[in-house]
């Protein structure tokens, strides 16, 4: 199989360095090998970039490209709104057209703020929690991500040296200028262990425990039986407010999110990335009665993007075709085909593996066979010959995030799975013999 070339990609960020520190705007893009592709367009299921190469992709903008590279009718929609304007500083239909397919879709949602970001949506739910409930804690989860501010900037990803015990995690940042005075009133616990958020939310001091209910950001790990359930009822018993941070999970595992698969409803939930198939739009949903705290002269949000015309007319779009249901047909039927298929491939050719989570958000982990379930059986996977993988693939046209997690869009169609099941089999006989 031929592989593919990278120097202009190269040339474009030994050039950018000069320009962008580190040639990124965002620290999670760099480090890529062989380099941090230049992409020159989108198409589908495909990237191009600028040295020509076609990559079938698996990226997807990091998850928010659930319909595919360009699809017509959000980019029309999008076009339509630009030729009426850009920004207003006031209210646009759209916004409403666009919350109220939140509310239709999505359990919890009886109101919807929009915002730009993950990370902003998180922030306001924790203020709304804590006025709400007069207290100041948040509870979070060892491996869960919620952004990259100080306050939760923690436990993500930390050496099990530094991580402390495993039934009270803790409290390990990530990046250096972090202002510790930021999370001293943040609490982390171990995910999948309903005990230790018994035993934490009893005290009654926590404002709101925050989880992503299934940990998309760690090997796509699916709560134990009855967890969501018990942690449901632990913070009503408690008075916590229950946040789920469903920026990957929601309109993504299913039009209503994770709460839907799963049939447990948060006080409050985040969104992002899926909801606008790549426009920068975030949204907190949640119980009317603390959501209303956000009117004037009460809990303050503000933004002067939030509710931008241009990403509310992607967003109805986005949310008009992804309640028809038919894309997650689409994910299901051919998620589980890839998921199945790289397996085969992998035990065939000995390789110790585990692939978990959902048809349109799974993970690839190389060195184990055994269920992942929480953040510390992660670091018992071989990561570094994942890498290896990974690299192989990249040059045959098939590009997969390092960290094991495979996005689905509906434009993955039978062709594309075809190609790339073609592209796992040659990679793992030359990276992994």
């Amino acid at each position: 199989m031929a592989l593919n070339s990278f120097e202009k990609s190269k040339a474009a960020m030994a050039k950018g360095e000069k320009q962008l520190a580190g040639g990124v705007n965002s620290n999670f893009r760099a480090g890529v090998a062989p380099v941090p592709l230049v992409i020159d367009r989108g198409e589908g299921a495909y990237l191009i970039d600028v040295d020509g190469n076609r990559h079938v992709d698996y990226y997807l903008g990091m998850g928010p490209i659930i319909l595919g590279h360009n699809p017509p009718t959000v980019i029309e929609a999008a076009k339509r709104q630009l030729d009426k304007g850009i920004l207003f500083a006031s209210q646009v239909e759209a916004e409403f057209e666009a919350a109220d397919w939140v509310k239709k879709l999505v359990p919890c949602a009886e109101r919807v703020r929009f915002a730009g970001s993950g990370t902003e949506v998180v922030q306001a739910g924790f203020r709304l929690a804590r006025a709400a409930t007069g207290r100041n804690i948040v509870a979070k989860f060892e491996g869960h991500y919620h952004g990259w501010l100080d306050n939760v900037l923690i436990s993500n990803s930390p050496s099990l040296e530094a991580a402390g015990p495993a039934d009270a995690p803790n409290i390990v940042p990530l990046s250096p200028g972090q202002d510790p005075a930021a999370y001293q009133n943040m609490a982390v616990l171990p995910w999948n262990n309903l005990e230790a958020v018994q035993k934490r939310l009893a005290k009654r001091d926590v404002a709101a425990l925050i989880m992503e209910p299934a940990m998309c950001n760690t090997s796509a790990i699916q709560p134990k039986a009855g967890y969501l359930e018990g942690v449901r009822k632990a913070c009503t018993d408690t008075g916590t407010i229950l946040i789920f941070d469903e920026v990957i999970t929601g309109f993504r595992v299913s039009a209503g999110g994770a709460q839907k698969v799963f049939g447990v409803t948060p006080d409050l939930a985040t969104f992002g990335k899926a909801i606008a198939n790549g426009f920068p739009v975030a949204a907190l949903a949640g119980r009317a009665d603390l959501m209303d705290l956000l009117v004037p002269g009460k809990v303050v949000h503000g933004g002067t993007y939030n509710g931008h015309p241009v990403t509310m007319a992607a967003t109805v779009a986005t949310l008009k075709e992804l309640a028809k249901g038919d894309v997650y047909r689409t994910i299901e039927k051919n998620g589980k085909r890839l998921m199945e298929g790289i397996g085969t491939i992998l035990r065939d050719h000995q390789v110790p593996n585990r692939i978990q989570g959902f048809p349109g958000i799974f993970h690839v982990a190389l060195g184990t066979s055994e269920p992942i379930t929480d953040y510390r059986d992660s670091l018992k996977t071989d990561k570094a010959r994942f890498l290896k993988l990974t690299r192989a693939m990249v040059e045959r046209g098939v590009r997969v995030l390092d960290r094991g997690a495979w996005f689905m869009s509906g434009a993955h169609d039978d062709a594309v799975i075809d190609r790339t099941l073609e592209v796992v089999e040659d990679s793992v006989r030359s990276a992994l013999r």
